[in-house]
């Protein structure tokens, strides 16, 4: 059994999913990995992941219905979960924290360090 943190990371860009991927398991942090928000959910479920890393613009069910989802869900609803999105909509931002994301990260505003970052701070803070 691993001590290492686990993050979940819901990404469909594949670029984006291995350069995240890669950064935080070079961190130290134990990287699964789904490219569409039903993956991602159930991948949820199955692991408990300490974090996870949602992206809004998934296919087969979009970040929002995850992260509803999630949030009803009894056996992950506790489970912080940061919004990694271009979408910088703050109808879009104000939804999700109301669906209970703890924090909505711009991909275009922040480098995979500044990322990282956060997921310590909350990693932290729970």
């Amino acid at each position: 059994m691993s001590d290492k943190f686990k993050i979940l990371l819901v990404e469909d860009d594949s670029f984006l999913l291995q350069m995240y991927a890669t950064k935080l398991d070079l961190e130290g942090f134990e990287v699964f990995e789904a490219d569409d928000g039903d993956k991602g959910f159930r991948l949820a479920k199955k692991i408990k992941p300490d974090v996870i890393l949602l992206d809004i613009m998934l296919p087969k069910k979009d970040g929002l219905t995850v992260l509803a989802e999630l949030k009803k869900d009894a056996d992950v609803k506790d489970i912080p979960v940061i919004v990694l999105s271009n979408v910088g909509d703050q109808q879009q931002i104000n939804k999700c924290f109301a669906l209970g994301a703890i924090d909505y990260l711009i991909k275009a505003h922040f480098v995979p360090s500044e990322v990282i970052a956060r997921v310590r701070k909350t990693l932290e803070n729970f």
